[in-house]
């Protein structure tokens, strides 16, 4: 009997093609994105606080010195209400094809760009946010342990910030092998409650130490150039601020969805609960910190405070056990990304090894680079204008334009044109003065010192 033939070809074929299906499936259920999808609306609100609330609420009142109280005012409730806009559309779009979920952020851009091009523009800027932050926190982490140790022996000896570093990078090398979302549900809870507990503390030590009595409201600069590139600085800090659209798709992508009940009702529950919060945090810590102590205020508001100690020390410590959460909210992502092309483009074997060196070689990156540009304030500047407006501010309008093409001149043509016009503007004016803070601190600054 004859065992050749289009019969056995096909057979074979589908084998071949069963063979593949269970292999992807199998990677999907590794990958950190895809692994479970058993979230809740609340999982939704507290990673979105975790991933939004973070170093850049305590930059606000400085960003506000930089702005003055007319401007940064409406800077902060615009970019309040444009950022839950267009998350409003992400939402929307993570199921706007019928049967099919975008699960990344990239996804979505390659449905409407394309899937070289899509990739190319949503990727690199996704990474820049995401790989930013983390550096942030890594630095903002040292900061607050410092400022700690400080407050609770001010006899110690003085340590160097680049060893305070070290100790925040070392627990993430414990906690990055974390699977997925869901398996870090409640480092993320813990964290979202941290970072309520210090903005209060921020607001409540600020108001006991009473408006200072030689307080100005007016430009830090003396220079028509200095308060220039000093508005530019504080757009960045504020754009920093609200950058948890770079983790939408992939928080939405560990709900259940089905026809009947869409995952985008639990998850835009969430997202309205955390936007609620983060008005909470915000508005509050930057009227108050600006209003008592001007701007003599520092970058980050709780180096500005001193008493009492013991609150600002737990304040600072917090702080600290925010951004552990923040920082693997932000890396899930970018491990994602990384373990993809490991195990579907270079063929490796999806092991528990490959993502211990893989995940522990990022944490190691990103604290190399902390320990060697430690500058807080000009970093939020620099990666919040050049990194989080586009992907926050106006590339969810330029997707649900290409997309969902709305009526031209109407209500929703109109709101996603306002949006992009008002990213494009924070995008190109924060990194500069970002950048020249970078500057003026690497004038005197020494390596590793």
């Amino acid at each position: 009997m004859a065992t050749d033939g289009p019969f056995f070809d096909r057979k074979y074929h589908y084998e071949d093609a069963t063979e593949i299906s269970a292999r992807e499936k199998a990677i999907d259920e590794w990958l950190p994105i895809t692994a479970s999808r058993t979230a809740k609306w609340w999982h939704s609100a507290f990673h979105n606080v975790t991933a939004v609330v973070g170093a850049g609420v305590l930059g606000l009142p400085y960003a506000m010195s930089e702005l003055g109280w007319g401007p940064g005012l409406t800077i902060l409730v615009i970019s309040w209400i444009v950022t839950l806009y267009s998350l409003w559309q992400m939402v929307e779009m993570h199921e706007i094809v019928p049967g099919k979920r975008f699960d990344r952020y990239h996804e979505v851009g390659q449905h409407a760009f394309g899937p070289k091009l899509g990739l190319w523009i949503v990727v690199p800027q996704q990474l820049i946010v995401e790989v930013g932050v983390d550096i942030v926190y890594m630095i903002t982490g040292g900061q607050s342990l410092k400022k700690f140790h400080q407050s609770v022996c001010s006899d110690c000896s003085d340590i160097k910030l680049t060893y305070f570093i070290m100790i925040f990078a070392s627990v993430h090398f414990l906690l990055s092998p974390l699977p997925s979302f869901n398996s870090m549900s409640v480092l993320s809870l813990v964290a979202a409650t941290m970072s309520l507990s210090y903005s209060a503390i921020a607001c409540y030590a600020s108001i006991s130490r009473g408006v200072q009595p030689d307080v100005e409201y007016g430009y830090r600069s003396n220079t028509a150039a200095g308060t220039t590139f000093n508005l530019f600085s504080g757009l960045g800090t504020v754009v920093f601020a609200y950058g948890g659209h770079n983790i939408v798709m992939e928080v939405q992508a560990t709900m259940p969805s089905t026809d009947q009940k869409p995952s985008k009702g639990p998850m835009w529950k969430g997202v309205v609960a955390a936007y609620t919060i983060i008005a909470l945090c915000y508005l509050p810590v930057a009227i108050i910190g600006y209003w008592i102590f001007g701007n003599e205020v520092k970058e980050n508001i709780l180096l500005t405070l001193q008493h009492p100690k013991w609150l600002i020390a737990m304040a600072n410590m917090f702080v600290v056990f925010h951004l552990i959460g923040s920082y693997q909210i932000y890396a899930i992502p970018v491990f994602d990304m990384m373990e993809s092309v490991l195990v579907k483009k270079m063929k490796l074997n999806p092991t528990w090894f490959l993502r211990m060196v893989t995940r522990n070689t990022y944490v190691a990156f990103t604290m190399f680079i902390a320990i060697t540009f430690p500058f807080f304030d000009g970093l939020l500047s620099f990666f919040g204008g050049f990194g989080f407006a586009p992907t926050t501010y106006f590339l969810p309008c330029i997707l649900w334009l290409a997309i969902c093409k709305p009526k031209r001149f109407g209500s929703s043509w109109f709101a996603n044109w306002f949006c992009i016009i008002f990213g494009v503007s924070m995008m190109t004016l924060g990194p500069i003065g970002g950048l020249r803070q970078i500057i003026t601190h690497a004038k005197n600054y020494k390596f590793y010192e």
